[in-house]
């Protein structure tokens, strides 16, 4: 038996942080929602009890240093499996880039052996299992357009984002999550994205006010450790973005359009100086 799961990006429109947490993680407030660049995970029995990881990706660990692999194992434990697992990874989200790629290969791998197994395990209790696995992970396994509270564990669904296009740009660097939030002073923070507004204007489908709205207080952190990345975000602007905002820690930036030829002439206009260029749909 076979099974068949899809991976999706998350963007970061909002993501404010409160204050650093006597536990070492940072409060946050986010407002996330997922794009259709997605992995596809596929999965199929295996008749020894081991769990084998491949992927197309030459850049992505296959043991147990993979999420998707760490969830298998996860999994395996808590509910007493023996059946072993192929799982293959067709990568296509960029890694280490703030776009919550391997939050989204373990959601997909809870999701996916939770129908392989036939564990029929509710969904809470796969976002239970995915918090010991990452921040992102709860929120990845349900997906939608949602307000992430406490450590990013505590969800709240919103309306979903207006249909658009998002012209998403890495540049050839990869950051630290665990540098950029080791770098941020919390208490000094003093432009706060406005979270309230931009819920309302998801409520009352408002697209001016979400793109007035986009707010990440992690970059300046990251812009100062790679200008390159501000730079990729005044092009955006300067091409006609209707806003532009970078994705978690960075350093993948993204833009929105309510139109496709605009959208088209970001990326075209991107394509020059970046690699790694992507033009998607939000998934709503």
């Amino acid at each position: 038996m076979k099974v068949f799961e899809k991976a999706p990006a998350k963007i970061n429109v909002s993501l404010d942080v409160l204050h650093k947490r006597e536990d070492g993680f940072h409060e946050v407030e986010m407002v996330m929602a997922m794009v259709d660049l997605a992995d596809r995970l596929e999965m199929e029995e295996l008749p020894r009890d081991t769990i084998m990881i491949s992927s197309q990706a030459g850049y992505i660990p296959l043991d147990e240093k993979n999420l998707a692999f760490k969830a298998a194992k996860l999994l395996k434990e808590r509910c007493g499996v023996k059946q072993g697992v192929y799982i293959h990874l067709d990568k296509h989200i960029p890694v280490a880039a703030g776009l919550a790629g391997g939050s989204s290969d373990a959601a997909a791998a809870l999701r996916g052996l939770n129908r392989l197994w036939k564990l029929d395990l509710p969904l809470s209790e796969l976002q239970e299992l995915g918090a010991e696995l990452g921040s992102d992970v709860p929120y990845c396994i349900a997906g939608g357009t949602v307000l992430a509270t406490g450590r990013g564990e505590r969800l709240r669904a919103l309306p979903p984002m207006p249909s658009c296009w998002v012209v998403i740009a890495k540049p050839p660097i990869n950051v630290s999550t665990a540098d950029v939030y080791g770098r941020l002073k919390a208490d000094q923070i003093c432009d706060h994205p406005p979270t309230k507004q931009m819920i309302d204007g998801l409520v009352h489908k408002d697209w001016e006010v979400i793109c007035r709205s986009l707010g990440n207080v992690l970059e300046e952190v990251t812009f100062g450790l790679h200008p390159e990345v501000r730079r990729i975000k005044e092009t955006m602007l300067r091409l006609g973005a209707d806003g532009a905002l970078m994705s978690g820690s960075g350093p993948t930036v993204f833009a929105l359009a309510a139109k496709s030829s605009r959208a088209r002439r970001i990326y075209n206009g991107l394509k020059g100086f970046c690699k790694e260029v992507y033009v998607v749909r939000i998934l709503t």
